[in-house]
């Protein structure tokens, strides 16, 4: 697999995680980085990743992303 860059504007990390939309369902899906680039959906850096949230009246779901510290569950 190729390293892409951030689909964010002015961001050279390479990405870990990939958004896409579901239009009908108003949910935003975000997950490990996909195999194949995608030009319907957006590569994202682990910064950009961890901050992302839904358009308002959306949902937003998460689906751990390796490499995530804020998806690891707690140990203790």
């Amino acid at each position: 697999m190729e390293i892409r860059p951030c689909s964010r504007i002015a961001c050279g990390e390479p990405s870990v995680a990939t958004l896409t939309f579901d239009y009908a369902d108003s949910m935003a899906v975000l997950g490990p980085l996909s195999f194949d680039r995608d030009p319907h959906s957006f590569d994202l850096c682990a910064r950009h990743a961890a901050r992302t949230a839904a358009p308002q009246g959306w949902q937003l779901v998460r689906h751990r992303v390796f490499g995530d510290a804020s998806a690891e569950e707690s140990t203790d």
